[in-house]
């Protein structure tokens, strides 16, 4: 193994003590932040297969996100030896891959997240996954396992209560952050660090518990802040005291004590552009990140939005690739060939694309054939490899503290939540605010630079919050009957349908040419209103996709339905008017899509059934007519 890490960091007695565990061993890791977790684990993995004569089929490795996944991937391929196959999963994408094979006909595919993670553990439980797993599974690996609450916790302790195999799990209680995902908040304080307790009291004197504790990510003393914290949250945590009030005034204290990174100004935006590593800025809500991506396009400051964790735009060189093929399959050497003229990532492989791609073969298959509907079928279905579909790498991110969990940047600039208030109401419900969970999330956030931390000025937030209806971030105007914009998401393009064939008219196969050649990320485009009234029951009028005076899309269902609810301000009322244009929207991505394959061939497209289209963002600004507002407010 010494080759394949020549250049790496020699590992610590902390780190060797968790690689060179035998594998029937269990074992509890925490490991705080910046700890080179990853590295460990990498490791870890290869020593099971080289030495503890594990095949890869034998090692189970779930983690909590795709961008976890998409880590120990990349890790194990360019480091790996041994263990270079053994395969990473989401806690999704397993349970949906155990419940097709125990489950064919349960059409699972259709189910909601929840639906396939209850559904994989009461397959756990009533010994469906026996076969599967009795004899050919040796170890698990689990990753992030601080959160691990509600459904996900009962599956992963049905998984280890099962079967009789080692483990490795991972995590560290001052990073457990996922709490609100558990609806009702008197069971939300008993589900933080819950797993951590079934442990210790399930596998006892069995259970070995280690630690990484030395900090490998901040270089520098700005960056090292918060890591003072991190015992004392475990300590919070562990102790059941849920009371985080005085500690996260205590984080705050220290994160208004760094340096002001100052307004969104010309200063700024020369401060941004210029610098030559990794920048986030990170925000308490999605909805100050929206705020903040508007406010750095003003002052012309490219970015990336980050996206929500279950949002996976297929990159457009899909599409491109399967417009060039009329057969059914396409080989390695007709690969190799187009790969030339495709837009493919920077800096990344066509052997390790092509690997990708074969992942969604059938077992039969050649690895020098790709079987198209197969490809198509994966595509439609989300199933496609998160590598496939991460977002690229850029300079500045933007980003929710939540959305920044597990990623690590240069620089980091955090907007100070400001004094938070332990009772909220809303809709006439007071709710107290969990505050051991706001402390950790702040946590997270002051964690994540190498080498430079700033803060940005608490924001107001005054006429922008969610709309319960539609779960979207949203303008108000302080009359309580007008509404002024609302947050566009990725599935509010009619993706169906080529662009040019529903609402209006337009050459296809020109129209893609330009989605790909000229529609760029961040670029500027308007929503115009086709004609005032709706054509159906509980939806606005279609809207249009405008990019530089030219129409690229339609506005899909989803979207129509919801800008419907977010205008219905109460009970009987109905909308009779809708915004006659919607602006600040920007193009997140040019994405491949698939629709319906008989309209590909009406339009003159390809017999897969994909193509192109934009894919929006952004908090949207409502222009309305005159005449309509006076009408709104009699």
């Amino acid at each position: 193994m010494s080759d394949a890490y020549s250049g790496t960091p020699a590992l610590t007695a902390e780190q060797r003590a968790v690689v060179e565990q035998p594998a029937d061993a269990l074992i509890l890791v925490t490991a705080q932040a910046g700890a080179g977790k990853t590295h460990t684990l990498v490791r870890r993995l290869d020593r099971l297969v080289a030495e503890e004569d594990l095949s890869a089929g034998e090692i189970l490795v779930l983690t909590f996100s795709r961008a976890a996944v998409r880590e120990l991937r990349n890790r194990l391929s360019q480091y790996g030896e041994a263990a270079r196959h053994v395969q990473v999963q989401t806690f999704d994408s397993w349970a949906f891959n155990l419940l097709a094979r125990v489950d064919a006909q349960g059409d699972w595919a259709g189910r909601s997240f929840d639906a396939r993670i209850e559904g994989a553990q009461k397959a756990l439980d009533e010994g469906l996954a026996d076969e599967l797993y009795e004899h050919d599974l040796r170890h698990v690996v689990i990753d992030e396992v601080q959160d691990l609450v509600g459904a996900r916790r009962e599956l992963v302790e049905a998984l280890l209560d099962r079967f009789d195999c080692g483990f490795t799990v991972v995590g560290d209680a001052a990073q457990s952050i996922y709490g609100f995902t558990v609806k009702n908040h008197a069971e939300r304080k008993a589900e933080t660090n819950r797993f951590f307790e079934w442990l210790r009291v399930t596998f006892g004197e069995e259970l070995t518990e280690l630690s990484l504790s030395r900090n490998f990510r901040a270089r520098t003393d700005d960056a090292k802040v918060a890591l003072e914290f991190g015992p004392r949250l475990r300590a919070l945590s562990e102790s059941g005291n849920e009371d985080g009030e005085a500690h996260f005034n205590q984080l705050r204290s220290v994160l208004t004590g760094v340096m002001n990174f100052g307004a969104f100004d010309e200063l700024a935006a020369d401060a941004l552009t210029r610098y030559d590593g990794t920048t986030a800025i990170l925000c308490r809500t999605n909805g100050q990140a929206l705020v903040v991506a508007e406010r750095l396009h003003a002052i012309g400051v490219p970015h990336r939005l980050q996206r929500r964790a279950r949002d996976r735009a297929v990159p457009t060189w899909l599409a491109l690739l399967l417009a060039r093929c009329d057969a059914s399959s396409v080989n390695r050497e007709k690969f190799d060939e187009w790969a030339n003229d495709l837009p493919l990532p920077e800096g990344i492989a066509v052997d390790l694309l092509w690997r990708l791609l074969q992942r969604t073969n059938s077992s039969r298959g050649s690895d020098r054939l790709l079987d198209l509907a197969q490809l198509r079928s994966a595509l439609a279905a989300g199933r496609l490899p998160d590598e496939l579909t991460a977002q690229p790498p850029t300079r500045l991110v933007v980003s929710s503290f939540h959305r920044a969990k597990g990623l690590e940047f240069d620089r980091v600039l955090v907007v100070d939540p400001g004094l938070l208030q332990t009772i909220v109401t809303k809709k006439g419900k007071t709710i107290e605010r969990d505050m051991a969970e706001e402390v950790r999330l702040l946590y997270v956030a002051m964690t994540r630079p190498r080498d430079e931390l700033y803060r940005l000025s608490p924001m107001d937030m005054h006429n922008i919050r969610t709309n319960d209806g539609t779960n979207r971030w949203a303008r108000y105007f302080y009359q309580h009957w007008r509404r002024d914009g609302l947050e566009l998401q990725g599935e509010d393009v009619l993706a169906e349908y080529p662009a040019g064939t529903v609402d209006f008219d337009a050459d296809p196969a020109d129209l893609q040419h330009y989605l790909a050649t000229t529609v760029q990320p961040g670029d500027a485009v308007e929503l115009e209103r086709l004609y005032p009234d709706p054509i159906g029951l509980l939806e606005s009028p279609p809207y249009l996709i405008k990019h530089r005076g030219r129409l690229i899309g339609t506005a899909s269902e989803m979207f129509r339905a919801d800008l419907y609810r977010f205008l219905k301000l109460g009970g009987s009322y109905v909308p009779h008017t809708f915004p006659a244009a919607i602006s600040g929207v920007r193009i997140d991505t040019v994405e491949t899509v698939a629709g319906n394959e008989a309209a590909g061939i009406r339009a003159g497209l390809n017999q897969h059934g994909v193509w192109l289209a934009p894919r929006l963002t952004g908090l949207s600004t409502f222009t309305w007519d005159k005449k309509e507002l006076d009408v709104e407010a009699q």
